[in-house]
């Protein structure tokens, strides 16, 4: 049992150790860098920084949405803003599949941000850059770390509306389900747990995405001995065996808008809102490690954090020619 339980801890520490370099490796293609918009239009980044600073003030929620926004993008057809695009024509919009609907927010903070780079230098911001900025700001103004985020994305022509249903993970995915959906995009187990660990750090949840753990298929309550029964009470009494689907939780009831490790905390309490968090504790040792380590070390999680952004930032990027610079952030141009 002893060599056992040092050999995952060596694997964990492999895996930290090794992840900064399959970050550097995959951080920059052939276009993206941080200063690609330094000529063309430089003060980019200061623009969407103050918008994002103004909405998050405004409704501190905002910058979970942000955030949320920029993963649900880049987990379907890559980092491209094909998320942020309407029905019309051929294009059948991501923003009704199931993990969007009613649920994934932001798109007006998106269009304020994208109408005043059009007036600053039209023709030259992508609605995908501005989407990886916007989520890097939101992190930031809610306490958590700053990254360097390469640019020079460029915005899809078309949208995915099974991507969008099939890639995105669901609140009762299994483990494997989830590390799968993943693992397809390039991403590892510390990506998963890190990622994990930001998007629901702060943010909110619907009744409707955690019934099933507070009450049997008859509609009576039933222990889930993955979900603290003191906790599970309180749940039950804003998240009704039927209606209230909408009714809104804290993903982190601890600091809901301070981006940091409690989240971490709370699945070792198995205080864990969503099945898909507890499961990081339950289900797998390697990712069981990785969670009692970020709720140990703030500093650790911050700094992977950042790391996998930029990974996740990175997936199929839209460069050179491929797409456009969309002028509408809800619309291809012609």
């Amino acid at each position: 049992m002893a060599k056992s339980i040092t050999n995952l801890s060596m694997l964990l520490m492999t895996l930290l150790v090794l992840a900064p370099f399959g970050f550097a490796i995959k951080t920059y293609g052939d276009y993206l860098y941080p200063q690609f918009y330094d000529r063309s239009c430089p003060r980019a980044q200061q623009i969407v920084y103050s918008i994002v600073s103004e909405a998050v003030a405004e409704e501190a929620r905002t910058a979970a949405s942000l955030l949320r926004l920029h993963f649900h993008d880049c987990l379907v057809k890559g980092c491209d803003a094909s998320i942020l695009l309407d029905s019309s024509g051929s294009i059948i919009s991501e923003k009704g599949s199931n993990p969007n609907r009613n649920s994934v927010q932001g798109f007006k903070v998106i269009d304020e941000i994208k109408s005043a780079l059009e007036q600053e230098c039209p023709n030259t911001v992508s609605c995908a850059d501005i989407m990886a900025l916007a989520a890097r700001d939101s992190t930031v103004l809610a306490g958590g770390p700053s990254w360097e985020v390469p640019l020079g994305r460029r915005d899809s022509l078309g949208a995915s509306l099974s991507g969008s249903n099939g890639n995105i993970p669901a609140p009762n995915n299994t483990f494997q389900t989830i590390l799968t959906k993943f693992k397809l995009k390039g991403l590892d187990i510390v990506d998963l747990v890190a990622l994990s660990g930001s998007s629901h750090t702060i943010g909110n949840s619907r009744c409707v995405s955690f019934r099933q753990r507070l009450y049997n298929q008859n509609g009576n309550s039933q222990p889930d001995f993955t979900l603290d029964g003191s906790y599970a009470s309180k749940l039950r009494a804003t998240c009704p065996r039927s209606g209230g689907d909408q009714n809104l939780f804290f993903l982190d009831f601890v600091t809901p808008t301070k981006f940091d490790n409690s989240y971490f905390k709370n699945l070792l309490r198995f205080e864990g809102l969503l099945s898909s968090d507890q499961i990081l504790v339950t289900k797998n040792q390697v990712s069981y490690e990785l969670v009692k380590t970020y709720a140990t070390n703030n500093e650790l999680f911050l700094e992977q954090f950042a790391k996998s952004m930029v990974k996740m930032g990175n997936i199929f990027p839209l460069t050179g020619h491929r797409g456009e610079i969309r002028k509408n952030c809800r619309k291809i141009n012609s």
